[in-house]
């Protein structure tokens, strides 16, 4: 039975505009403090001594952002609700000394970063983005969202035992992408990039570059109900945290809420978040912490607040695989449209558990959606998330949520089009209270 796209595209569509904005952490960050600051939010500096006010507030550190919006009733004990989510995806990224070659072609030398679908990369038309850092310590954003480099597939003459013993990829030898002809120029890319920002090549010290594919998001299917789309795990859940925040923090009530709702999304979570910028970093304790003593609280407030407090760690989970149905576990097969996956982990690679799940088909309850339950086959080790991280180092409760998707860690990943607005409606409900 087809499921057919139910909610209104407005979400959906907006989804895709971020997804297209957002080709590196650091561009996923600008485009939701985009977002928050036409919702009231502003910007504040760690560095600077923070006020007492109440009101929608933001703090950007690299490729993570954390949000949160004070009610004018709140207290210093006030406890938080928080979504978390994480900003990075699987990619090639730029390695220091990034000139290469051989054989007259010139290539960029990349590292691998996370655990991506290696074969996804090959012949795709691959842009640049990312940021680069000036000799004066300022950053600048850089998309080459064009054409630019590819990771040329070894022609099925020369290698025939492809189609009986499957691909086989070095990660060394064989994922180095060509963007050009020629003898290898030393400091070229750079060069190239800086130009691509009206800058002078001596101006660039530092860079944080990664390949994207320049393939748009576009929906799919006969009846349009798929949505097929780059870094979908997840910046769809950053993109939908972002949307609850906003419309939580707009709504006529914001100031009678009785929790401050809190955005953190995250940087490092696919090589273990282990960070400044990470889950497993100080970064969003000290600004929870900071936001309760800028009220007047003391450690003892900071403590019941804490206590109080529950996060919501939404991140893209399985949906159930037609070609490989055996895979999963055989009474829990999430489906696209569905709702909002609940991920339960016995072992705690995911941090739900049962007091966890009653707040999230609580806050689905109330917005009027459905959710399904994820679990992993006995016979396959679980993936894992922010979500135990943020429960272990805060002392928080966490429940791992997220969208049922195919194609996890490919460079194109694909999901059905109502879960993205289904997971906005739950995450505002939760974040209401």
């Amino acid at each position: 039975m087809r499921t057919r796209p139910r909610f209104d595209r407005g979400h959906t569509d907006d989804l895709m505009s971020f997804l297209a904005a957002s080709p590196s952490p650091y561009h996923a960050v600008a485009s939701a403090a985009e977002r928050l600051e036409k919702a009231g939010f502003r910007k504040v500096e760690e560095t600077d001594a923070w006020d007492a006010s109440s009101g929608g507030k933001y703090v950007l550190r690299g490729g993570a952002i954390i949000a949160w919006f004070v009610p004018e009733g709140a207290g210093a004990h006030t406890p938080f609700r928080i979504v978390g989510a994480h900003t990075d995806s699987p990619n090639l990224r730029v390695k220091p000394l990034p000139d290469a070659g051989a054989h007259g072609w010139r290539q960029v030398a990349v590292e691998i970063y996370g655990g991506p679908l290696l074969n996804s990369w090959l012949d795709r038309d691959l842009g640049l983005a990312g940021r680069l850092t000036l000799r004066d310590g300022s950053t600048r954003l850089v998309n080459v969202d064009r054409p630019l480099l590819r990771v040329p597939q070894l022609a099925i003459h020369m290698d025939r035992s492809v189609p009986t013993e499957g691909l086989k990829l070095d990660k060394q030898k064989h994922m180095q992408p060509i963007w050009g002809l020629g003898d290898v120029r030393e400091g070229d890319l750079i060069r190239f990039v800086a130009e691509e920002c009206d800058l002078a090549p001596g101006e660039v010290t530092g860079w944080d570059l990664m390949t994207h594919s320049v393939e748009p998001p576009a929906y799919l299917g006969r009846d349009r109900e798929l949505l097929a789309g780059p870094r979908m795990d997840n910046l769809l859940s950053v993109h939908a945290g972002t949307a609850a925040l906003a419309a939580v923090a707009t709504a006529p009530e914001a100031d009678a809420l009785p929790y401050i709702p809190v955005l953190a999304a995250f940087d490092h979570e696919e090589n273990g978040s282990q960070s400044d910028t990470g889950a497993d970093g100080p970064l969003l304790g000290g600004i929870l912490e900071r936001s309760v003593f800028a009220r007047g609280g003391t450690y003892e407030d900071k403590a019941r607040a804490f206590a109080g407090t529950v996060c919501l760690s939404s991140d893209t989970g399985h949906a159930v695989h037609p070609n490989y149905a055996e895979r999963h576990d055989p009474t829990h097969h999430p489906r696209a449209n569905g709702g909002p996956i609940l991920k339960v982990n016995v072992n705690n690679r995911y941090a739900t558990d049962g007091g966890g799940r009653a707040v999230f088909a609580a806050a689905c309850e109330r917005a009027g959606v459905p959710f399904q339950s994820f679990v992993s086959n006995n016979a396959m080790p679980c993936g894992t998330t922010i979500g135990p991280i943020t429960a272990a180092r805060h002392g928080i409760k966490t429940v791992d949520i997220g969208v049922a998707i195919l194609s996890m860690h490919s460079v194109r990943e694909l999901c059905g089009v109502d879960d993205p607005p289904m997971l906005a409606d739950a995450l505002r409900a939760f974040l209401e209270g």
